[in-house]
């Protein structure tokens, strides 16, 4: 089996967040980056199924040369080989039509992808791969089991969980469930080591249009001073709850 897993080069949730050019542009100085949440839970489950069953992992980017360390990372934790699309991921009709040419081209049974990156929250990119190539597709997968050219997955719903029955191939949007937290892994020594010697392979993107783009950002108003009131005066909390929260 052949998987291909989607890497998101995100910046890290404990980084401090700013904007450029009157708020149109993200600012990248001083900011860490590391793999997209949603994907590493993927890319963990890659790597069990090619322990258990033979596997093989490849990793894929749409990106510039700053999004290589993020790569390798994907490579020390275990994945066979990376492929890293030579471009600025504009948006996400854009990422989706370079990433499905890399799966048309490299024959691929299952695709994962994370079911939205934690920079933008888009979460339309797997669709949209699987809309293009007209492949089999499950969002907010959180189990996941391939038997032969079968596959059973559960997946979130409104209300509950669902489980269906699909077959390959396959894309999803994987996200936190697809594997326990607990078993997310770090790369180690020898990890890191041997990714300097895996594959990794730049392709230059194809034509694909840009049907959206920034307008402009804008960060979430601050939060308000905490008001405290005594537990013994009740007529005030309620007309603070009333007029100022206005949450009664």
């Amino acid at each position: 089996m052949k998987i291909l897993v989607c890497i998101s080069h995100v910046p890290d949730t404990t980084s401090k967040i700013n904007f450029t050019n009157g708020d149109s542009e993200f600012d990248t100085n001083g900011v860490q980056y590391v793999i997209n949440p949603n994907d590493e839970f993927g890319l963990t489950r890659a790597i069990w199924f090619q322990e258990q069953q033979g596997a093989n992992v490849t990793v894929v980017n749409v990106g510039g040369p700053d999004t290589e360390p993020t790569l390798r990372k994907a490579l020390a934790i275990g994945a066979n080989e990376a492929i890293r699309v030579n471009a600025n991921p504009t948006d996400g009709f854009f990422v989706a039509k370079q990433l499905a040419e890399v799966i048309k081209n490299g024959g691929y049974d299952l695709v994962i992808a994370g079911k939205e990156s934690l920079d933008y929250n888009g979460g339309m990119v797997p669709g949209m791969i699987a809309g293009i190539l007209g492949y089999n597709f499950l969002n907010s997968c959180t189990a996941l089991t391939v038997d032969g050219n079968n596959v059973k997955a559960v997946r979130e719903i409104d209300g509950g969980k669902e489980t269906v029955s699909t077959a390959l191939p396959l894309i999803i949007g994987g996200q936190k469930g697809l594997v326990e937290e607990k078993d997310l892994r770090i790369p180690n020594m020898r990890g890191i080591m041997t990714a300097r010697t895996k594959a990794l392979t730049i392709l230059e993107p194809v034509d694909a249009s840009v049907n959206t783009k920034a307008v402009k950002f804008e960060k979430p108003a601050p939060k308000s001073a905490v008001k405290l009131v005594s537990p013994d005066n009740l007529d005030e909390l309620i007309n603070l709850l009333h007029n100022e929260a206005k949450v009664i």
